[in-house]
Order: C-alpha cells, then structure tokens, then sequence
C-alpha cells in the first residue's frame, strides 16, 4: 500500500509539473526569441483565472478553455506592441523593472474589478471524483489536467519543429541577424510568440482554478516557481524547461509524501545541485540559443 500510494503522489506530482509548464513555457519562450525577462506574465495566469469564471457563467466550464486563453492572449497583442516592443535592444534591467510594475498595477487591478477575497472556481460534475486504475486510485481532474497539458506540449512542439513558423522563431532565436538578412521581418513572429505564452499562462488559470484558490496575488505567487523552473532547465531550451517542470513537480510530491514541511523547500534544494553541476541548467548549452 505504501508503494501504491507513493505512485499516486508521483501521478500528482506530474500533475503539479504540467501546472508548472503551462507557465515556464511561455516564460521560456518569450525570453528566447526576445531577450525579455517578463515579470508580468503571472498576471496573465491570474488573469485566465478570473476571466474564467466570468466565461463559465455564460457558457459553461468546456468552452471557457478555449475562450479564456484566446481573450487572454488578444491582451498580449498589446503588451507585446506598445510594451515589450520598446526594450528589445534596451538594458534589460529596464524590461525587468517595466514588467514588474506591470504585474503590480495588474493585481491591482484584479482587486478593484473582482475585489480581494478569494473566489471559488466550480469544477465539473463529470470530473469530480477518482478513478481506479488497477489498485491505483486518482483524482479524474488531475488527469484530465495531464491530459491537457500533454496536447499542449506536443501541439507547441510540432508548431516550432515542424512548421515554417517555427523554423523562422528558431532561426530568429538563434541568428536574429542572419534571419533579418534574408528579407524576413521578425517582428510579427515576436507578436505571436507573446501571444502563444500569454494564452498558455491564461490557460493555466483556467485548468488550475477548480482545485486552487482564486485570488489577485496568485499571479505573483507562482511566478518564482516558474523562474525555478526556466532555471533549472536552461534557459531558453524548450525540452529543458518540460523535464525541469515534471522533475520540479515529481520531487515537491514526492517530498511533500514524506515531509510536508519541505515541499517548497525541495525546488530549492534541487535548483542549488542542479546549477554547482550544470550552471546552465539540465539542457541549457548557450544564453542565445533556443534549444
């Protein structure tokens, strides 16, 4: 039974890792293809969130995960146009300190539209419950959550690997001079990329509402895992930031089964060895390059 158990506590833990991903990833990718460190990009997940709710309440919990990342990520139009578009070649500490305050005005905004008392995100009736899988025994959400998450990275993957589109993000991630050489202009693709992490940070929102609590300062809560999480997996590498997720996920679970007390410590811990070996993290070769 204590084997049994353990396993559940893994399940959950890649479980949490997916919750991780949704928002490392598109923190990963924006920094790749355009050098920003965005500290605001909590502030989308917070804002998947609450926009969430008020889509349920007209069309039901389904429909909402494709309408909230979409309307969501409508808003990283704007944030990438008259926002990041000015510190591309700027002093990055200058992106750091704009998105910062962006990511403060923007809880503060959720304070005075939604209020400050927590909310509540109803899950749906046909995913409250376990499921049995042999003599293992799991939460039906947390695997549709997996599930979710799953599609998700294979879907970005093939989108950067196998598309034209994804040809020219990594071309332009690692030689932005030779791409602009070739009569390609980036700047639509940089739009794009700001718009594919900002829906997938929303989208977090949404699938981790009903079994998180819903409030303006979760935005700035997560945001240190998901630096955790580019760190440990190397900035800027795409299968660096999926393993260093699930691992970050798999390693609180597990820790939290034997110590409760450690759980937030673990991620920690584990940042720590992983960069005295691997300053670079798990899959990090080069700063510039995306993969």
């Amino acid at each position: 039974m204590e084997f049994v158990f353990l396993l559940e506590q893994v399940v959950n833990g890649l479980v949490l890792g997916g919750y991780y991903l949704l928002l490392a990833l598109g923190l990963s990718l924006i920094f790749s293809f355009g050098g920003i460190v965005n500290l605001a990009h909590g502030a989308f997940y917070a804002l998947g969130a609450y926009v969430s709710l008020e889509v349920m309440k007209h069309v039901g919990f389904g429909p909402s995960i494709f309408i909230t990342p979409l309307l969501v990520g409508l808003l990283g139009i704007l944030f990438e146009r008259y926002l990041l578009r000015r510190f591309y070649t700027a002093d990055p500490i200058l992106s750091l300190l704009v998105t910062f305050a962006l990511a403060m005005v923007a809880e503060q905004f959720i304070r005075m539209v939604w209020g400050a008392a927590p909310l509540a995100s109803n899950m749906p009736e046909v995913f409250k419950g376990r499921t049995m899988l042999g003599e293992f025994m799991f939460s039906k959400y947390r695997l549709f959550i997996l599930g979710v998450v799953t599609i998700v990275m294979v879907g970005i993957w093939l989108l950067l690997h196998k598309t034209a589109f994804g040809r020219v993000v990594r071309a332009g991630a690692q030689r932005p001079d030779m791409v602009a050489a070739l009569g390609i202009r980036l700047q639509p693709y940089m739009t794009a990329v700001v718009v594919l992490g900002v829906a997938t940070a929303a989208l977090g929102g949404v699938m981790f509402g009903p079994i998180a609590v819903v409030h303006p300062a979760m935005g700035t809560e997560i945001m240190t895992v998901a630096f955790v999480v580019v760190v440990i997996g190397g900035l800027g590498s795409f299968w660096g930031v999926v393993l260093a997720a699930l691992l970050v996920g798999v390693v609180r679970g597990i820790t939290i089964h034997f110590q409760p007390a450690a759980g937030e410590a673990s991620m920690y811990v584990l940042m720590f060895l992983v960069l005295i070996f691997r300053p670079r993290g798990l899959l990090g070769e080069r700063i510039e390059r995306f993969e």
